[in-house]
This record gives C-alpha cells, structure tokens and sequence, in this order.
C-alpha cells in the first residue's frame, strides 16, 4: 500500500491529549487529523482540513489515541482457567501459580510461544491497543528468559526482563543462589533484548534487599527500571521504586500515605491493573486517592494466564471508572498518555503533530461510551503507524 498522506475528518470528538485549556485530554469537536508517512502532522478544524491522497470519513465518531498497555505478560504457554474458577468459588490468591505456567513454558516450542503472543497481540490491536509492553518471568532460567525475551522482542520495543518474578521451585531453598542467577548470566543472557528491568518485590517473592540488588545490576547493564509493588499487602516495594527512578510502579494495591507521598513528589507512574483485581476478587486500589494527590496514573491490564486473563483496555477503562472512582476522563488518559508516560515514551499516547499516527476509531459519538457501555465493542477502527488494522 501507498502510504502518502491520509486525512481523516468528519471527527466528532477528537481527544489529543495535549493538555490545553485546562482540559488533559484536549478534547476538540468537528475536527480533523492529517498523516504523512506515519506520523500526526496536523489536527484541526474540519473545516479547514487540507488536501490529502486518501481520506477516512470518521462519520461523526470519536477519535482517541491508540491505548498504551504498558503491563503485559504474554509469553507463557499452559492454562489456569481451573484456578481461576478456584478463586471464584473462594480461595484466596497469593501468587504460587506462576509455577505452574513456568513448567509448560519451560515445555513449550519457540514455536508455540511465538503463536500465543501472536493471538494476545492480534487480540490487543482489535481492540485499540497499539503499543503494548511485554515481560518475560515465565521461563526462569538462562534460556527459557532469555528466549521468552526474544520472542517478545518481535512483536514491540518495550520489552521487560523479569526473572525476578518468583523463586522457582529448584531454588526454593536457596533464594540468594536465585538472586545471585538472575544478576549474573541471566541477567546477561537477557539484556540484548530487553529494555527494562522488572521485580516481583512481594510476600512470598522478593524482599527489599534482593529487588534492590537485581534492579541495580539491571541499571549498570543499562535497563531502565520498573517494580511490582504493594499488590498483595503494603511492604516496601513503592518507596524502592521511587529511591531508584523507576519509570513505573504496577499494582499500588495498599499504600501507606507515605507511599502516596513519595510517589507525588517524584516522576514515578503509579500504573494500575484493575483485571488483576476484578480476576482475583480482591480490593481495586484507590485511584481518586492517587490522583488527589497529584501522582500520575497509568491504567494497564496485566494480561497473564493466572491472574488476569484480559487483553481488553476498554475494559479496564470500565473498571477504573466504576471500581476505582476515576472519571472516564481520567481513566481514558491514563489508558493512553498514562501508559506512554509508564514507558517513558513521548511518540505515543496522543494524536498532536509529531506523534506516532497511532488511533482508535469508535462506534460512538464520545470517549464516556467506553465507560458508558462496558463490555460492548466499540471500536470501530484502528490506525496503527498510519495504517488501518
């Protein structure tokens, strides 16, 4: 296909993103956006829309950013829909069936696990996610993390090394061996595909001072850093983000007020994973409480085979607004520009002149229906580097 320029008008309801006027997410009406070679290069009125090679008539509709999933588990084979239903009948979570999706992975073909972040990804994109991050943390040694770290590389640059995700079973008596592992040739083996750093710093994974030695030799290899924290219980997991930079910290399920303190006064993304929540019936964190605050929210799906099995952000949009008090317009920034803030990335999460030319078209007239109309699939189409999906 040609690519040359692409106008699309008619929009309805345009959300840039660019924060003017008070309004975070820029929300312009009878509007439309012009593409050149995949990127944004001009939005305005419809009515002063310039000449284009090919045009895209919005019908009236609303036109978002791409969603930015800036927390995903994708490579992993096997499945736990019967813990899942465990759950739901009464047993509480705490995190022990990652083993269980280590083994199959360990099982698994490159092939196998190529078609399944294949099927998640292409499951992603229909429904608006165009930039997604994807972890390792399910091979748990050298070549099994390493090559779940390759395959992830194929589908998306963000790309996240979590051998830290728990203890595996043949180290169960021996963390500090584990810990001394994962900084070491894993650590090595892995870094060429990587670009971030991850720990699962919780009960029953990594204390304070192992998350801290891992993502400091991920720091010196050059890895930017990111940290689960505070899902199961409060502990020390947000503050250690936060004394190291780390671009985000995901879940902030129970937070002390010094914990909200500390991320309000750094660049610290606090990223929340209502699927996780909704999938393991467990408290939602408290978003009005984080954005009261002044911290920046990011909204993500957690997308794994145990404890959350979703790759839907309009659903977790839905969520955030009715289990975690954000208003739909909060919860749909969060969902983009909050995720590319996650990612440290500035092409992405808005639709303004010199962004990646990433959108979402809706079967609606405004961004609210995403809230207003959970569970029914409203995007009508998606743009992906300029190109229709």
């Amino acid at each position: 296909m040609t690519r040359g320029s692409l106008l699309v008008d008619h929009i309805g309801e345009l959300v840039t993103n660019d924060g003017r006027d008070g309004d975070p997410l820029g929300v312009r009406r009878d509007a439309a956006l012009l593409i050149e070679d995949g990127e944004v290069v001009w939005t305005g009125p419809a009515r002063h829309a310039p000449a284009a090679d090919r045009r895209i008539d919005a019908g009236g509709a609303a036109v978002l950013p791409g969603f930015v999933d800036s927390h995903a588990h994708l490579v992993f084979a096997g499945d736990r829909a019967a813990e899942f239903a465990a759950r739901m009948a009464g047993e509480r979570y705490t995190g022990g069936g990652i083993r269980t999706t280590v083994g199959a992975t360990r099982a698994a073909s490159d092939d196998d696990l190529r078609a399944t972040v294949g099927r998640l990804r292409a499951e992603m994109l229909r429904q608006g996610t165009t930039t997604v991050e994807i972890k390792s943390g399910y091979g748990l040694n050298v070549a099994d993390e390493a090559r779940s770290l390759r395959i992830a590389a194929e589908f998306t640059g963000d790309t996240t090394f979590l051998g830290a995700h728990v203890v595996p079973a043949e180290y169960a008596d021996r963390p500090d061996d584990y810990v001394g592992l994962v900084c070491g040739p894993m650590l090595a083996a892995a870094a060429p595909y990587a670009r971030w750093i991850d720990v699962f710093c919780e009960r029953g994974a990594f204390d304070a001072d192992h998350a801290r030695a891992i993502l400091a030799c991920g720091q010196a290899a050059g890895l930017g850093v990111r940290l689960h924290a505070n899902q199961l219980g409060p502990g020390p997991g947000v503050r250690l983000g936060v004394e190291l930079g780390a671009a985000s910290v995901d879940h902030c399920t129970h937070l002390t007020d010094a914990d909200v303190d500390a991320l309000a006064d750094s660049e610290t993304v606090a990223t929340l994973l209502p699927g996780a929540e909704f999938s393991t019936r467990s408290p939602y964190p408290d978003a009005r409480r984080l954005l009261d605050a002044g911290v920046t929210v990011a909204l993500a799906t957690d997308c794994n085979p145990g404890s959350s099995y979703t790759s839907s952000m309009p659903f977790c949009v839905a969520l955030a607004v009715r289990e975690m008090r954000m208003t739909p317009a909060e919860a749909v920034w969060a969902a983009t520009a909050g995720g590319a803030a996650a990612l440290r990335r500035t092409d992405v999460g808005r639709l303004t002149p010199g962004a990646r030319a990433d959108l979402i078209i809706l079967d609606a007239p405004s961004h609210l229906h995403l809230a207003y109309r959970p569970g029914v699939p409203l995007i009508r189409q998606v743009l992906h580097n300029g190109v229709p999906r």
